[in-house]
């Protein structure tokens, strides 16, 4: 077990979350919410939300909103952050310049800090040549020692600046909770800029005077950010203060092993709901990114997981995103759900796509998913017809366990209420028959409508799954002489217009005697 965490008292962790507001909730700041999340919760400790939106340009009101929908979505709840205050604000970046000024200020009056002139054609030549010979790109250090008169003097004619490091050239080492020690000489990266202005700090900077101020014990984040910890640590001891605890989680990769790209290899977590994804199955899939519990147990709730999780099970190799195991755990939390429910999540994707039109009460419109009005009556959007919720239930019951994400369903079930399908007679026929097209077409012809017959003698009263089954089976026997695919193959074509569904017998039971007599006839034209 880690030694650390045989130390701590109840109460006593604060673990943030810091993500800038410029771009996607993507699934890699998710995982992090989520472990720093679990960690607070199982010492009775506080999870901060703080927005890093110090970069003007790229900032976005609409990326912070999506950030704080997304945790929300996910059941991940913070008792601090822009939205709700707390002790130690303001949450955002934006709104502590007059904190940032304060440190600011200390470090230029105690030289720890300096003002650097140099401009980009300037720096990108002295990069260029490092890289020419091969060595480390770090500042040439040319505006660390100007006097008092010629800062003045620039600052007095307007010319740009940055605030740089004085970055001592040592060995810095920290230990990480998960990796152990690690040792990085500071010559790597040289002088850094740590602010653009005398109030506003860049990443590195900000970052350490936010912990501070906010009380942070540990710092849980991806181990990309391990680059950037000597110089917090640096910075840390310029200003004299101390620093958190630090666990560098491990990289998210693709299947190719390559590292996950939040913008280019990735969906939001956002997009996942949208696509019909549970928040339980993605907690659940998120956990186990870099996390296992030792057992073979695979299904863990958000509450379950506070009690099993621990850091010291945090895998140090890299994660890696599988999607076939996102899918097979949403699908287990689809068939998990009533039937009422599944139905009341898969109504709104049925609405999209037009299949259906709901049919509201003046008092009940516009109703809300999920809320206490359900609607109860529908239209087919293609023929007008009436259908209830009852029915519709029944159509996507045939379907729960086939399903993987609610966002499937549309075209799933869609056959169900169009009025013309639109198929081939090749299908019809199937691919694998090896005898002329004719033949087959010819004796395909004489099934479906040995089928039709078969139906037409069941009377409306006895159309059941129970009663078709049984009569078309016994069909099936007799006309294929062992192979039913003769009869059912294109009896399933003919009312669903696919390769594969649901079985014909459920099919024809809800599509009813007449619907179902229908299309037989329309497949036998076909032929």
């Amino acid at each position: 077990m880690i030694e650390e965490l045989k130390l701590i008292r109840p109460g006593e962790i604060r673990v943030r979350i810091a993500p800038s507001p410029t771009g996607p909730f993507h699934i890699g700041l998710a995982r992090t919410a989520l472990f720093n999340y679990l960690f607070a919760q199982k010492y009775q400790g506080s999870f901060i939300l703080r927005i890093e939106d110090t970069n003007i340009k790229r900032s976005k009101k609409r990326w912070e909103n999506e950030i704080l929908e997304g945790l929300k979505w996910l059941g991940i709840e913070w008792q601090e952050g822009p939205d709700c205050g707390g002790s130690y604000g303001p949450y955002r970046q934006s709104e502590r310049k007059e904190i940032y000024k304060k440190y600011i200020e200390k470090l230029l009056k105690e030289g720890e800090i300096y003002y650097c002139f140099c401009t980009p054609e300037e720096l990108e030549a002295h990069r260029q040549y490092l890289m020419s010979i091969s060595q480390p790109v770090r500042y040439s250090g040319k505006c660390r020692e100007l006097s008092d008169q010629e800062v003045k003097r620039n600052l007095a004619g307007g010319k740009s600046y940055v605030l740089r490091f004085k970055t001592l050239l040592k060995k810095v080492s920290f230990k990480d909770m998960l990796r152990g020690k690690i040792d990085c000489q500071s010559e790597i990266f040289g002088d850094i800029v740590v602010a653009k202005d005398i109030s506003t700090p860049l990443y590195n900077l900000a970052c350490v005077i936010d912990d501070y101020e906010m009380k942070i014990t540990h710092i849980i984040r991806g181990e990309d950010h391990i680059s950037n910890t000597p110089k917090q640590i640096l910075l840390a001891e310029a200003l004299k203060i101390k620093t958190p605890k630090y666990l560098h989680l491990p990289l998210i990769l693709d299947q190719d092993r390559a590292k996950l790209s939040k913008r280019d290899r990735i969906k939001s977590v956002l997009e996942y709901k949208k696509d019909g994804f549970f928040p339980e199955t993605m907690i659940n899939f998120l956990a186990f990114l870099g996390w296992n519990p030792g057992t073979q147990k695979e299904i863990f709730s958000l509450n379950t997981l506070v009690q099993e999780f621990s850091l010291d099970k945090i895998q140090k190799s890299g994660a890696e995103f599988n999607p076939q195991k996102l899918d097979w755990l949403n699908g287990f939390y689809i068939r998990s759900k009533s039937i009422e429910k599944l139905t009341e999540f898969c109504l709104p994707y049925l609405i999209e796509k037009q299949l259906i039109i709901p049919q509201f009460k003046t008092e009940q419109y516009p109703p809300a998913y999920g809320a206490e009005i359900i609607i109860q009556k529908f239209k087919i959007k293609e023929t007008g017809e009436e259908i209830s919720l009852n029915y519709l239930q029944k159509v996507i019951a045939l379907y729960q366990e086939r399903l993987k994400k609610l966002s499937e369903i549309p075209e799933l079930i869609d056959f169900f209420f169009q009025k013309e399908l639109d198929y081939s007679k090749e299908l019809l026929r199937g691919m694998s028959d090896a005898r002329q097209p004719e033949i087959v077409e010819k004796e395909i012809k004489n099934n479906l409508d040995k089928a039709k017959k078969t139906l037409q003698k069941i009377k409306p009263g006895n159309w059941k799954k129970e009663n078709l089954e049984k009569s078309l089976l016994k069909l099936a026997e007799e006309v294929g002489k062992g192979d039913r695919g003769k009869v059912l193959w294109p009896l399933r074509v003919a009312l669903t217009g696919r390769e594969a569904s649901a079985g014909p017998f459920e099919i024809a039971e809800l599509l009813g005697k007449e619907k179902t007599l229908e299309r037989i006839k329309k497949a036998i034209k076909k032929l």
